[in-house]
């Protein structure tokens, strides 16, 4: 087809410079050398605003994946203070649970320790008690012992000499019974 028109062309040289005189022609490599002189500078721009478009989203991404990374770092941080505070809160458990059962067990001694005080206190009492009754009973029987005594004696002896004699008795007496 193109050599046709070459051929046609070359056989008709009027058809040729008609050619070149046509303002459509003109029009047209106008139209082109336009669009190659606008090509470079809009390649350009074109590139350039593609390139920083791409470098955008190339930084976005790294600090989207910064901060993924910084997120899981704080996650692992706090599951990590998670798991210590509730060992921690564990150990204190376990703790409080041994002092308790030692704070029991001295409690439960101490009891003891007082109850058998006061149980010692209370056989002492009870012990002076009987010593105090048996002190009693021994001077009501001394001095039931000494009246009767006396009553007799003043009965048989008669006068001052069994008066003395009574009274010089019963004096003597305490000092013989103890």
């Amino acid at each position: 087809m193109i050599s046709s028109a070459f051929a046609q062309a070359a056989s008709n040289p009027e058809l040729v410079a008609s050619v070149w005189n046509s303002p459509t022609l003109w029009v047209a490599i106008s139209f082109v050398i336009f669009l190659a002189l606008l090509a470079r500078p809009t390649w350009l721009f074109v590139t350039r605003s593609i390139d920083n478009r791409i470098q955008e989203i190339k930084n976005k991404i790294e600090e989207a994946a910064g901060l993924r990374e910084e997120a899981q770092d704080m996650l692992a941080a706090n599951k990590r203070k998670i798991f210590d505070a509730e060992k921690e809160a564990g150990e204190i458990i376990a703790q409080a649970r041994e002092e308790a059962q030692v704070l029991k067990a001295r409690l439960a001694k101490e009891l003891e320790e007082v109850l058998k005080r006061r149980q010692q206190i209370a056989t002492d009492r009870i012990s002076q008690a009987e010593a105090d009754a048996v002190e009693a009973v021994r001077l009501l029987t001394v001095d039931i012992a000494l009246n009767a005594t006396e009553q007799i004696l003043s009965e048989t002896i008669k006068g001052k000499k069994g008066g003395k004699l009574i009274n010089n008795s019963i004096k003597e007496l305490p000092k013989k019974l103890n």
